[in-house]
């Protein structure tokens, strides 16, 4: 019984504490074996459960429809980042006009769940980056936020995917991330602060530069920190 409170403890202070165990989100080998209708079904009979479990009705009409609701939404869209055939396809383009300047892409929307409570955390992400010769279309920048948002995630783990994916596309070090959040496994349980947001940054190459990243906070309208 002592060892079960142990271990309890462990498991609440790791979810409160929003610990990150891993660079990538960790997998079972097995994890694309079922097909998504496959998924669906049995996530939908274990939801089943859970709404059985804490005693609702669902032969009522609002009620009944929502395992399966739950499962579709689970598999297909807000996890979906989780299988990589999901990757949005990159194609660059030459940099025709020889612009060396930063590109900025500010406000991108992002909603994502944590990890530790299956809670929502959203907000928006600002990118930067300077073209070594080739550049990226502004939409493929909001569709690699969406493909890593779109599992359990952590922050911080998602702040460093997206940053390692935008560097290893163009090819170049001078990339710069900062992510604004709120979460919901802060605002709706626990310390239930619903004014608060966790801010996580990256900077790589030229954005390492004091002066650089300053002209990056500024042209997001934020002070220099």
């Amino acid at each position: 019984m002592k060892e079960n409170k142990v271990v309890v403890k462990n498991i609440e202070c790791v979810g409160d504490s929003h610990a990150m165990t891993s660079i990538e989100n960790m997998l079972n080998d097995d994890a694309f074996d079922l097909s998504d209708d496959e998924k669906i079904a049995i996530i939908e009979d274990h939801f089943k459960k859970i709404m059985l479990t804490l005693g609702l009705d669902l032969t009522d009409d609002s009620l009944n429809g929502t395992p399966h609701r739950v499962a579709k939404m689970y598999v297909k869209e807000i996890f979906a980042g989780i299988n990589p055939i999901s990757k949005p396809k990159i194609s660059l383009f030459e940099n025709k006009y020889q612009y060396g300047k930063m590109l900025v892409e500010k406000n991108i929307s992002l909603y994502s769940f944590c990890e530790h409570h299956f809670l929502p955390f959203y907000g928006t992400v600002d990118v930067a980056y300077i073209s070594t010769g080739e550049v990226i279309g502004l939409s493929k920048i909001h569709r690699i936020v969406n493909y890593f948002a779109k599992r359990p995630q952590v922050q911080e783990r998602l702040t460093i995917q997206i940053f390692n994916e935008l560097k290893n596309i163009l090819k170049t070090e001078d990339v710069a991330i900062l992510i604004d959040a709120k979460h919901l496994c802060v605002a709706s349980r626990g310390i239930k602060d619903v004014t608060s947001s966790t801010v996580t940054i990256e900077a790589g190459g030229v954005f390492k530069d004091t002066e650089k990243w300053t002209d990056f906070m500024s042209i997001i309208g934020r002070k220099k920190s």
